[in-house]
């Protein structure tokens, strides 16, 4: 199964470091990782997303992100803008689409105590979600 991940850079202490779960979490279940992608931020993702998911060398999509809170609602906004674009375009291609994004409403160490459980799942629900698909199409 080929594989794309989408990274944020923002809070990339912590978006680095769900990079390398992701990737030894990839390699344990014999994923190969076609593309990795790094974007601004989890607002910033669709767009790349979408252009990974035209891509018929893509099975699914992995998303990696951390949304911290800050002083105002703006992490509830993004993070609901970025859950729902991504939804919408695992739909529109048929293809798995993972919110490996943590957060709204975090402080960073939440965040940080997040990172493996979080870019572990969103790696393991490609697969599972792929492999349903699969299970209907019979």
């Amino acid at each position: 199964m080929n594989i794309a991940v989408v990274v944020s850079e923002f809070n990339e202490e912590v978006t680095s470091r769900m990079l390398s779960v992701a990737k030894e979490k990839a390699e344990e279940l014999k994923l190969k990782i076609t593309h990795i992608c790094h974007v601004p931020g989890a607002y910033d993702m669709p767009i790349i997303v979408d252009s990974l998911l035209q891509k018929e060398s893509v099975d699914g999509v992995v998303t990696l992100g951390a949304i911290i809170k800050g002083q105002t609602k703006h992490d509830e906004v993004i993070s609901h803008a970025a859950a729902r674009s991504l939804t919408d375009l695992s739909l529109k291609y048929q293809k798995p689409v993972s919110l490996g994004i943590s957060g709204p409403g975090m402080q960073e160490r939440h965040a940080f105590a997040r990172i493996r459980p979080v870019a572990e799942r969103a790696v393991e629900a490609v697969v599972k979600i792929t492999n349903e698909l699969k299970r209907m199409e019979k």
